[in-house]
C-alpha cells in the first residue's frame, strides 16, 4: 500500500467522524483522528455477519421429513425488517435487496449498544 493510499484513507475516516457528530449520533466527543488510525490495526480482522430472515422451532421428526420444494414458516411476516448479526451480536435491522442477481441488505436501524441508556 503507498503512502498515498494510507493518507487517503486517514482523511476519509476523518471526514466520516466530523460528519457523524455533527449529526448528533452517539459518537464520544474523544473520538480524534489519532484514535481512528489506531483503529487501522484491526481493519483487516475477519468478522461474520449474519442477516437473519426469521426463526421457526420444528421437531427433528420433521425435518428429517423435509423436501425440496417443502416451505418452513418463520416468526416474521413478509416486509417485516431482519436482523443483522456481526459476531454473533444484534448490530441493525434492514430490508432485503436484489443488487444485480444477489441478495444485500439496506440497514434501516443501527442498535445502540449503550450501556449507560439500560
Amino acid at each position: 500500500m503507498s503512502e498515498d493510499t494510507k493518507t487517503d484513507e486517514n482523511l476519509e475516516l476523518t471526514e466520516f467522524s466530523e460528519t457523524s457528530k455533527g449529526e448528533g449520533e452517539n459518537t464520544p466527543a474523544t473520538d480524534t483522528p489519532k484514535q481512528l488510525e489506531d483503529l487501522q490495526a484491526v481493519f483487516d480482522v475477519p468478522v461474520k455477519i449474519s442477516a437473519v430472515l426469521g426463526r421457526t422451532q420444528i421437531e427433528i421428526s420433521d425435518l428429517l421429513d423435509l423436501d425440496e420444494g417443502d416451505v418452513i414458516e418463520l416468526d416474521r411476516k413478509v416486509g417485516e425488517a431482519i436482523d443483522l448479526y456481526v459476531n454473533n451480536r444484534l448490530v441493525a435491522r434492514g430490508e432485503v435487496v436484489l443488487v444485480d442477481d444477489k441478495l444485500g441488505v439496506t440497514m434501516t436501524e443501527i442498535i445502540s449498544t449503550n450501556k449507560d441508556n439500560g
